[in-house]
């Protein structure tokens, strides 16, 4: 039911960030405008502006809350020493994580491009940090002997990719369970690391 200019105190910031997410998700940033995202809210496109200065502001809060999310949810574990202990657990939490957010992760990845560079530089920086932390259990890995890497920062990309490959196709309720391809991405990326 849409609500009259004059009455939008049933908007927020949250479902104004949840509509631009399910529109850039679906038709792309560069396809939506503030109009459609009014119109998902349920209100005239000049109530947003009380929520959002425009579009561009909107993208980098989603990409910025995500990363932000994924660093606090990945720094939370528990500690792991051992490398092998380490890469399992980051593993399996990559899959889990992205596997509950899939309109997040698309929008992190295919919409990199429509950032402007100062958004950018700062959402990349968050990828590197996180890029990092894997990167530190496989350097660790190599220096302990127990992983066979050439270079592990080139390794900790291959794997992130590969892993981020499971939310093209998974589906709950498919022929897997999410622990079961967790299972078996982990033998996958054992097996890669191995001396």
């Amino acid at each position: 039911m849409a609500r009259t200019q004059g009455s939008h105190s049933g908007i927020t910031g949250p479902r104004v960030r949840q509509a631009a997410l399910q529109l850039f998700a679906r038709h792309g940033y560069a396809a939506v405008s503030m109009r459609q995202i009014a119109a998902e809210v349920g209100v005239q496109a000049g109530a947003l502006y009380n929520y959002t200065p425009d579009k561009q502001t909107l993208l980098f809060d989603l990409m910025k809350t995500h990363m932000d999310e994924l660093l606090a949810a990945y720094d939370a574990l528990p500690d792991r020493e051992m490398p092998y202990p380490a890469l399992k657990a980051f593993t399996r939490f990559h899959i889990r994580f992205h596997a509950e957010r899939p309109e997040e992760v698309f929008i992190a990845y295919m919409e990199l491009r429509s950032l402007v560079p100062e958004n950018f530089t700062r959402i990349e920086t968050l990828r590197r940090a996180y890029e990092q932390r894997l990167e530190d259990i496989l350097r660790k890995g190599v220096e302990r002997g127990i992983f066979a890497v050439a270079d592990p920062r080139i390794a900790a990309m291959a794997l992130i990719a590969m892993l981020n490959g499971v939310n093209t196709w998974y589906r709950a309720g498919g022929r897997l369970s999410q622990p079961e391809v967790q299972d078996l991405y982990w033998e996958m990326v054992r097996k890669s690391v191995a001396v």
